[in-house]
């Protein structure tokens, strides 16, 4: 405390001084391109002695640089033809650019097909650098040399080899599957060979090519998928990377220090010193200490102003700037302490009474402080836990535990959590632990102390008057013990909006493995089956043997999750809807997803649990097609993927929407039954749908049957099994063609 004092005392009688010497803005960084020149290609500055267009913008031809203003960023090249991209220059003598990458690929056989050996020569200002550059060579049966153009200065290389992709490390060049080397000094020319001991038939499936090349280890970090996919892909090539930034070495001139400085042009400017390169011959500019700026102009090194920056200067009391570097002095009253470690300024003796004074205030407002931020803390932890208790009533606490203490099952299934739980458990609800937004509320992924993970909803603001509904449906829920739906297990009303806790399901959405696959689907039609089965299965559950019945209002791909296994999970529940036991149907405010949501439902504004079958059959048709529900990059009249499947069936061109893994996999006694089965659950009148349960049934019953995959029948089959389905159920549809308005106000009130 008496240190506290002491400081604060310092502070007083120092501030006029510090606060003075301070007050002057820091001045423009001086301009490090030649006046009238060009500064910039795109965002990369252009420092001289480089420079583009006029020869005056440049020191030597070698320094010319050419801007390719047709791309776009626009693109800095090294001049005299090279068109090699520039990334970086510093005035430190290092440039940064990108260079192709040798390869050597062969077809399964061995056969080689593609090939592309390195050849190279830099300008004699410019030099491979020795220190940042390696180089290094990709591949499980690669032979990788570099020389000089006649190979009789230096030869060297390095073997790569690897027999199984299981042993290669990510990062790791140490000679199995990627190998390094150092490079000599003084290195302008280059050339890059490859060869292999079995032209890759022993790595082939996993690595068809080897890679050479010079790179900066720095910005190049090995990768196992490197083996298999490295540079740029063209036609039967398994390259997917073309180039890769390395640091060269420039210097702007190739005499020595003590050659340049007897010449006329000697590049370096006042208060500069020269250096000599370290990587073959030539010399360098670089400001003295205390200047900063471009050496290479005649009065381009400018005085820093160390008294503006307290971190370039160790004054503490007055600062003066002189050219080069700085005085220290103590202001009028104080004095130097003598330190040999540092300048500092102490009262003289004349300020010991005044020291007394401002010590005994200082002490006064530090207690001051201490008690009044207390206090602070006291009433601010009250309003805490009354503002807790305010949102845990309003939420329907009371009312929860309740329900808890009279459904003894639901008190060993669910828990009520404390706000603080959640919130260590999310770290705070960060942005890294956001597994997905909805039109219901943000899923943060939580770590409780047990190391148990879990998936925590928080939801938007809801409506007071629906409090008792709300705790009503966590109270069902936590008690639904179905092996494909999500379960509950339990929640925190102790914030502003109630926070649901939920197991968490570790393999995305079905949305994300049809759809975000590279366009190409990851779910085999065995398991498709199955995942329609299961989901059906878990909606029958919802709807016949939940007491009372609940139904889901949301059903869709990206509301079905996945776990390790690929078993369906039905999951977010924040739509959904308890019905009476007494009802069949609800009025209610028409909500759901575009596409998936039922026609009948959105026109006549009543919920029945033939809603959630509509969407279902949406689902199926994802399934099915690969395809979105809605697209907007679709034709007009594919848009609507219901639509669209129907008008498809009845066009005969059924098989032209299907996706062709399905057509591949699946039996045509199966294609045909789930068609037919997608129909059913897509009719427009909602009592013309089968139930759930017999969708469930029907499902369960197709993942028995024999494979039969439709590649292996006749055209004649496949001809009869497609009238087949285009015969069965016409009058769905018509049912469509009279909704044809609905669907297509549905896409515009979607855009």
């Amino acid at each position: 405390m008496v240190c506290a004092s002491l400081l604060f005392l310092h502070f007083i009688l120092l501030w006029p001084l510090t606060s003075s010497s301070s007050s002057t803005s820091s001045p423009t960084p001086p301009s490090l391109t030649k006046r009238g020149c060009r500064e910039k290609c795109g965002n990369l500055s252009i420092p001289y002695p480089f420079g583009i267009g006029d020869s005056s913008c440049y020191k030597q031809p070698a320094h010319e640089l050419v801007c390719d203003d047709s791309s776009n960023p626009p693109v800095l090249l090294l001049g005299q033809g090279s068109n090699i991209p520039i990334l970086n220059i510093s005035l430190s003598g290092q440039m940064t650019i990108t260079l192709w990458v040798a390869y050597d690929c062969y077809t399964r056989l061995g056969v080689p097909y593609d090939r592309f050996n390195q050849r190279i020569t830099l300008s004699k200002l410019l030099t491979f650098s020795d220190t940042r550059n390696k180089f290094t060579a990709i591949g499980c049966d690669t032979r990788a040399f570099m020389s000089d153009p006649k190979g009789d200065v230096f030869h060297s290389g390095c073997v790569s080899l690897c027999g199984n992709p299981v042993n290669v490390v990510d990062g790791s060049c140490s000679g199995i599957g990627c190998c390094q080397t150092a490079i000599p000094k003084g290195l302008r020319t280059l050339n890059i060979d490859l060869s292999s001991y079995y032209n890759h038939t022993k790595s082939w499936d996993f690595n068809p090519c080897s890679y050479a090349f010079l790179a900066d280890p720095e910005q190049f970090k090995f990768s196992v998928s490197d083996l298999l996919n490295f540079t740029n892909n063209n036609g039967l090539s398994f390259r997917s990377r073309s180039s890769v930034p390395l640091v060269l070495d420039w210097v702007v001139g190739v005499e020595t220090c003590e050659e340049a400085m007897r010449r006329t042009n000697y590049a370096c400017g006042e208060n500069s010193q020269c250096s000599n390169s370290t990587n073959g011959p030539g010399y360098r500019c670089y400001c003295k200490q205390g200047y900063q700026g471009n050496p290479y102009f005649s009065q381009g090194c400018e005085d820093i102003d160390e008294c503006l920056d307290p971190d370039l200067n160790s004054c503490e009391g007055l600062c003066t700037n002189i050219p080069g570097s700085y005085i220290c002095s103590c202001p009028h009253g104080t004095l130097d302490d003598g330190e040999k470690d540092g300048f500092r300024c102490i009262p003289s003796p004349v300020q010991f009474s005044f020291l007394r004074f401002a010590l005994g205030t200082g002490l006064g407002l530090l207690f001051i402080l201490i008690v009044g931020s207390w206090i602070y803390w006291i009433l601010r932890k009250r309003n805490i836990i009354r503002l807790k208790e305010k949102f845990f009533k309003q939420n329907g606490g009371l009312l929860l535990q309740q329900q808890l203490l009279m459904r003894e099952r639901a008190i060993e299934a669910s828990k009520i959590f404390s706000a603080e739980e959640l919130k260590k458990a999310s770290n705070n609800y960060a942005e890294d632990r956001v597994l997905g937004r909805g039109g219901y509320g943000t899923v943060y992924k939580g770590i409780l102390p047990d190391n148990k993970i879990v998936a925590i909803k928080k939801s938007k603001v809801i409506d007071e008057t629906q409090i008792e509904q709300f705790i009503n449906e966590v109270v069902i829920l936590s008690q639904i013990n179905h092996k494909n739906v999500v379960k509950l297990l339990g929640c925190c009303l102790e914030t502003e909006v109630p926070l649901l806790v939920y197991e968490f399901i570790t393999n995305g959405t079905l949305f994300e493995h049809i759809h975000d696959e590279g366009h190409v689907s990851s779910i085999s039609w065995g398991n498709r089956l199955r995942i329609a089965a299961e989901t059906a299965g878990a909606l029958a559950y919802l709807h016949s043997a939940a007491s009372p019945p609940i139904i889901h209002r949301d059903v869709k791909s990206t509301n079905i999750l996945l776990d390790k296994d690929q078993r369906a999970k039905v999951s977010d529940f924040g739509a959904s809807r308890l019905v009476p036991l007494d009802q069949t149907q609800l009025s209610t405010l028409v909500q759901g997803t575009l596409g998936y949501l039922d026609p009948e439902y959105f026109l006549t504004s009543q919920l029945t649990d033939k809603s959630d079958v509509y969407s279902f059959g949406v689902v199926l048709l994802e399934l099915l097609t690969g395809k979105q529900p809605i697209s907007f990059e679709r034709p007009q009249v594919e848009r609507n993927l219901a639509m669209y499947f129907v008008l498809s069936m009845k066009e005969n061109r059924l098989s032209e929407i299907l996706e062709h893994r399905v057509l591949q996999e699946a039996s045509m006694e199966q294609l045909q039954k789930v068609a037919d089965l997608a129909k059913s659950c897509l009719r427009l009148n909602g009592e013309e749908r089968p139930a759930m349960k017999e969708v469930a049934m029907e499902l369960d019953s197709l993942t028995k049957f024999t494979k039969r995959p439709w590649v292996a029948q006749s055209s004649k089959e496949t001809d009869k099994l497609l009238g087949e389905l285009l015969n069965s159920r016409n009058g769905s549809i018509v049912e469509y063609q009279s909704m044809t308005d609905y669907l297509e106000l549905s896409l515009d009130t979607g855009r």
